[in-house]
């Protein structure tokens, strides 16, 4: 086995002081140092190209005998979505099992792993990983790992608290549910996150199934989606970086895909708009779009009977598919309480409607 990341500190220097973004000193003691958010003004991405995708849950057994193991525990938390595993661990996966792991987050939704080694074996086993389910996308703003920018680093301390800068106090409440960058060409497919430090209580994630909130509306209003596409965009988060004194790594953009797109190995529909992203119906006049949307943004945030609240600790691993799901962090924790996941992000296909 590798070793553990949590021995490979980098030196304070390294992170950038001068961004308003980070603290001028790195918090004292996060469990695993190396993961702590770096921001390099110098880092530039060029335009992501459109590749072909083919989702490795296309090959999986439906049984799923190298994931699901006679070892293998299993919880699920609602109908719709959201499965606690344990008895298994990622990274002792064959390739069959992996294949299994991507059909079974598409069919569960949000697989919730436990007691990991996931966060021990390394970045370039964690990557290695990940890009079995796609290309990695590479973050425009967010914190990442100094020599590997395929890290979206998740951090909040008493020194660096990104949710306040992205959701200010002015907000009665801090949920924001969406869809990783769903403004991508080829948004966010199964993804990964793994929990390093974790608040004894709150710092959840909610979760919500677009399939069901899909499913929940009427055949007739299913008839009025059909067809309609929306306008996703990126360009509001690399502004609010900008203002904040932050980086933009990456020109954003704004991409349509449909309003309602379908699961190319599960064949289910789901609805994919999100409050993160999502900002006018393509051909509709301005209050038209708004009204749409704040019904379908109402209806997903409401739907508390498809909706679960993943718990995490130290060596928690979460595994979700975000072509049929939204989420939404929950800044619900002591302000002094440290809080620090890594996200994996694979891009999948362009969405398609059929």
């Amino acid at each position: 086995m590798a070793p553990s990341v949590s021995d490979i500190v980098p030196p304070v220097t390294e992170t950038i002081a001068d961004l308003k973004l980070t603290a001028t000193t790195q918090d004292s003691s996060p469990s695993y140092p190396f993961y702590y958010p770096y921001y390099d003004p110098n880092e530039k991405f060029p335009p992501t190209q459109v590749y072909e995708h083919t989702d490795p849950g296309a090959k999986a057994d439906r049984a799923k005998p190298h994931l699901l193991t006679p070892e293998t525990n299993v919880s699920h938390l609602s109908p719709f979505l959201g499965t606690e595993i344990s008895g298994v661990q990622i990274s002792q996966l064959s390739e069959e099992g992996l294949n299994e792991l991507a059909l079974y987050a598409a069919e569960r939704k949000v697989l919730i792993f436990r007691d990991q080694d996931f966060k021990d074996i390394g970045p370039d086993r964690q990557i290695e990983i990940a890009k079995r389910f796609g290309r990695i996308q590479r973050h425009p703003t967010s914190g990442n790992v100094k020599g590997y920018p395929e890290f979206h680093v998740v951090y909040r301390g008493t020194e660096h608290d990104r949710l306040k800068e992205v959701i200010p106090d002015d907000r009665i409440n801090r949920t924001q549910w969406h869809s990783d960058v769903s403004y991508e060409k080829q948004p966010a497919g199964t993804t990964f996150f793994f929990v390093l430090d974790q608040p004894p209580v709150g710092g959840d994630t909610l979760f919500a199934s677009q399939v069901e909130a899909y499913n929940r509306l009427s055949p007739e209003f299913k008839k009025r989606l059909e067809g309609l596409r929306a306008v996703h965009s990126g360009f509001e988060q690399a502004e609010a970086s900008r203002r904040r004194g932050g980086i933009v790594r990456r020109e954003p953009i704004q991409t349509e895909h449909p309003l309602v797109r379908r699961h190319p190995v599960t064949g289910e529909k789901a609805l994919y708009v999100n409050q993160g992203f999502t900002r006018r119906i393509v051909g509709f006049k301005v209050e038209e779009s708004e009204y749409l949307l704040k019904f379908l943004f109402d209806h997903i945030s409401k739907g508390a009977d498809f909706q679960i609240r993943a718990r995490y600790e130290p060596g928690s691993v979460v595994v979700w598919d975000n072509r049929v799901t939204v989420h939404s962090a929950t800044g619900d924790f002591n302000p002094g309480d440290r809080r620090h996941a890594v996200r994996l992000t694979p891009q999948a296909e362009v969405p398609t409607e059929t």
